[in-house]
């Protein structure tokens, strides 16, 4: 009996320890409820008091935090569309200002822009993504060769700048850019991005993870941002970029950067937003040799003025005898390890033998699985002994990518000055500097130039504009002697 009323009493007491525990979960009249944050959902905080530079300041976001936890959300399910998943990853917030709203202006009065120069951007938009996501940097340095040149590979500015990402010859050269008379990397898309992001890496930590700072260096040198940083510090004056005392063309550049961000993300202000295929459209292809286009045009069936478009780099009809020898390809990297040419021209065979595998293969020839199996039209891991597989292992010989220039003197391409010619033009009512430039097909940049204009100056109805316009000439060809064609033709027409 004494152990029953023991166990009951006991019972008892860790009865009421449990209600007197639950009950001091229970908030009190004088007792505030737990706060519970849930890291999905943003919060609203009370922003600290405006600096005198930030009350000029909009407050407004380019990306609201609502926005980045649905961009989040998109960017785990990569868009099928290349330009919504640019848009679904742009994360530099800066404030909506007044230099922001006059370079959204001047965008959205060029509605067709993106459009337009998103064309010339397509066959190497991919790979720039690509090669930015792979570095972990801002998807706001994808639109910067559309802010530098319209994205345009073979413009040159005043300051001999060059390429799609401007790049001068010094920085160039620092940052493993090749130059030679057969050769000027500035103009190669893909090798001047690597070297651009390089840079803008190395200021973007030079600058102490300011990309604001660092993109105003990439534009006007490291040493002109640092001394107006080091000058509004002796003066008691914020150090942000929009405080600092810059060149007007820097000063622009870094909103003309962000506006077009802005745009981009909200398509609905006016600025049409391309569509364009999240996948890539060309592959690069490693000849290996030095090559001639015209060999490389016959043995593809791809016409050697594409091959040049796509390939500005190279200055003349051969690649340099000391690289590069590497060619992007109108084609995706299946269809290229598909094709006939590149099967003709770049593979080898090689006969299974007892205890190979595919792994084994592939690893003896430096290929991936997945890219010996693509090139077999393999969809199993299944070899079987004395199979035939081809491997990538190049059996064109050398000299046979090659023409020998001094016996076709007809085909040597010789550097010449284009000629030009300057124009008039009167400017009429609703006309842009933008839109006379689309229309002769010139730079913006150049025409405001020539004109002594800013790329945003309002134009005056019947003012007279100077435009520099590459003059046609005639020329009387000039007939090559017959047996040196028959002797071309005859070289590339041979097997290979």
């Amino acid at each position: 009996m004494r152990s029953y009323l023991l166990v009951l009493l006991i019972t008892l007491f860790l009865l009421s320890g449990c209600q007197s525990t639950e009950q001091s979960l229970q908030p009190s009249d004088n007792q505030q409820a737990p706060v519970i944050f849930n890291h999905f959902k943003p919060t609203a905080i009370t922003p600290p008091p405006l600096t005198d530079t930030e009350q000029k300041k909009q407050k407004i976001h380019l990306k609201a935090p609502s926005q980045q936890v649905e961009n989040v959300s998109q960017a785990n399910n990569r868009s099928q569309d290349l330009w919504q998943h640019i848009a679904n990853n742009l994360t530099i917030e800066v404030y909506l200002n007044k230099a922001l709203n006059k370079r959204i202006a001047w965008y959205t009065k060029q509605p067709n822009y993106l459009q337009i120069v998103s064309t010339r951007a397509a066959p190497y938009l991919y790979h720039i993504v690509s090669k930015i996501e792979q570095r972990k940097l801002p998807m706001e340095l994808a639109l910067l060769p559309f802010v530098e040149s319209d994205f345009r590979p073979t413009i040159s500015s005043s300051e001999q700048a060059v390429g799609v990402w401007q790049l001068v010859g010094a920085t160039a050269h620092h940052f493993g850019i090749k130059s030679d008379q057969w050769y000027d990397g500035r103009k190669d898309v893909l090798a001047s991005t690597d070297a651009a992001l390089d840079y803008l890496a190395y200021l973007h930590k030079r600058f102490d993870g300011n990309w604001l700072h660092a993109l105003a260096a990439y534009n006007s040198g490291e040493g002109r941002v640092k001394r107006a940083i080091a000058e509004n510090k002796k003066r008691g004056k914020s150090t942000d970029y929009w405080s600092l005392k810059l060149p007007k063309e820097t000063s622009e550049y870094v909103p003309k950067l962000m506006a077009l961000s802005y745009l981009v993300q909200h398509p609905k202000r006016g600025l049409i937003r391309p569509k364009l295929a999240n996948k890539a459209l060309t592959t690069e292809l490693n000849v290996g040799q030095q090559f001639d286009f015209s060999v490389i045009a016959n043995l593809s069936g791809i016409g050697r003025s594409q091959l040049h478009k796509l390939n500005p780099g190279y200055l003349k009809n051969q690649s340099s005898p000391n690289g590069p020898h590497t060619l992007l390809l109108p084609l995706q990297q299946q269809s290229l390890l598909r094709s006939q040419f590149f099967k003709n021209n770049f593979t080898g065979e090689y006969t299974v033998k007892k205890n190979d595998t595919l792994y084994s293969i592939a690893r003896r020839f430096g290929l991936s699985v997945k890219k010996l199996k693509t090139i077999n039209n393999k969809r199993s891991n299944l070899i079987g002994i004395g199979e035939t597989l081809l491997v990538g292992q190049p059996r064109t010989m050398p000299d046979s990518l090659m023409i020998d220039y001094r016996i076709s003197p007809y085909l040597e391409q010789n550097e010449v000055t284009i000629p030009t010619i300057a124009i008039q033009y009167q400017v009429k009512p609703g006309d842009t500097i933008w839109g006379i430039s689309q229309l002769y097909d010139v730079p913006h940049s150049d025409l405001a130039q020539w004109n002594k204009l800013n790329a945003t100056s309002i134009l005056t109805p019947g003012t007279q504009l100077i435009l520099h316009l590459p003059q046609v000439t005639k020329t009387v060809p000039q007939v090559p002697n017959a047996s040196l064609l028959s002797e071309l033709e005859k070289t590339l027409k041979q097997p290979h």
